[in-house]
């Protein structure tokens, strides 16, 4: 009996492919019509295909979805158009591991002073994380990365140099000095300055109080150009290990072919999320090379407009590009050396500011 219903039941799918006019010299293929790496904004209707009796495979439409700004993956509208935060993260060794730096969907790593690195993280999807941090004070240029993907800013203090334009109107911040007990708390487990930190609820808040815009605006310039196949750089150098030559916590990365992320490495060990206990991962990582100078007190003044060479690594390998950034609220683009634009994969990216004078290794 159960043969013969089974029988009956693959029949039934005949012919109701056949009176749909299905030509049976197609294959029925898993994949959605392709948009272009700008159409990033587009949704699609095609409703899922579920064949048998709830026993075939279903195929993932991503209907009612668009792609993110940030991961160029696939995300809920309410997360996709919304602006993203961006907040500094402190890297020393007091102060790891991170509360919820797994969660960032972009890191910048950029030096300051003493040679240690900070970080900042920007998220998309940050509602439900009940501990980010630690949050440490500004600096002028994590400013303007932070405006490069119309973000609000979240510091806890600043360095003198960038107080002026974080004052201004041209940047939306979040400051840990005039909003702390509500945007912002510390914890009993860390020393001051190390136990400062945030929430997704105090973040949601502390940008209503402001009165901050949301959503990205009308005229926002998307940053990075997502693939639509994958990215394998066949002409590149094999980077297995990655290491960007910073100075104190001698961060490197290393290449998992079997997940295709690169691993992230600090102080000698697997750098992970507090919050979590998984070691943080990325898809991408871009080495930016610029211009300095110090100003004679300890901080230093990067150069984040002009131009200059970098680095574009993914799935184990490695190719030159160079950037360019015309105007100081611009945004910074990425060109591989016959002048093209790069699409990068969808998913996690982290960007490695680097000093001229610095010593990238690519193994």
């Amino acid at each position: 009996m159960k043969k013969k219903r089974l029988a009956g039941i693959c029949m039934a799918a005949v012919v109701l492919l056949a009176g749909c006019g299905t030509n049976t010299n197609e294959k029925v293929t898993n994949k959605t019509e392709p948009t272009t790496a700008k159409e990033t904004q587009e949704t699609t209707t095609v409703a899922p295909l579920v064949i048998g009796d709830n026993q075939g495979t279903e195929i993932n439409s991503h209907e009612g979805m668009i792609k993110s700004k940030l991961t160029g993956e696939w995300v809920d509208p309410e997360n996709g158009n919304r602006r993203p935060i961006a907040v500094m993260l402190n890297n020393i060794k007091e102060a790891i591991p991170q509360s919820s730096i797994e969660a960032a969907d972009i890191i910048y790593e950029a030096p300051v002073e003493g040679g240690i690195t900070r970080l900042m993280g920007i998220y998309e999807n940050f509602d439900e994380l009940d501990k980010i941090g630690s949050v440490r004070s500004s600096r002028l240029y994590y400013c303007y990365f932070a405006k490069e993907f119309d973000a609000v800013y979240v510091h806890w203090g600043q360095a003198i140099y960038a107080q002026d334009l974080l004052n201004s109107s041209n940047i939306d911040n979040l400051n840990g000095l005039e909003l702390e007990g509500s945007t912002f708390f510390r914890s009993s487990d860390r020393v001051a300055p190390h136990n400062g930190y945030t929430s997704g609820e105090r973040l949601l808040a502390g940008i209503e109080k402001k009165g901050y815009r949301t959503d990205y605006a009308s005229d926002y310039k998307q940053k990075f150009l997502f693939a639509e196949q994958e990215v394998t750089l066949p002409d590149g150098v094999s980077a297995k290990k990655v290491t960007p030559g910073y100075a104190v916590n001698k961060p490197w990365f290393e290449y998992n072919e079997s997940d295709g992320l690169y691993y992230r490495y600090q102080y000698g060990a697997e750098q992970i999320d507090k919050e979590t206990g998984n070691q943080i991962a990325y898809k991408n990582i871009i080495m930016q090379t610029v211009n300095y100078y110090d100003y004679g007190d300890g901080y230093y003044y990067i150069y984040t407009t002009g131009n200059g060479n970098g680095k574009y690594i993914t799935n184990g390998k490695a190719i030159d590009i160079t950037w360019k950034k015309d105007t100081e609220f611009g945004v910074t683009r990425y060109y591989d050396t016959s002048g093209k634009e790069i699409t990068i994969n969808p998913g996690k990216t982290w960007v490695c500011i680097i000093q001229n004078s610095g010593n990238i290794s690519i193994e």
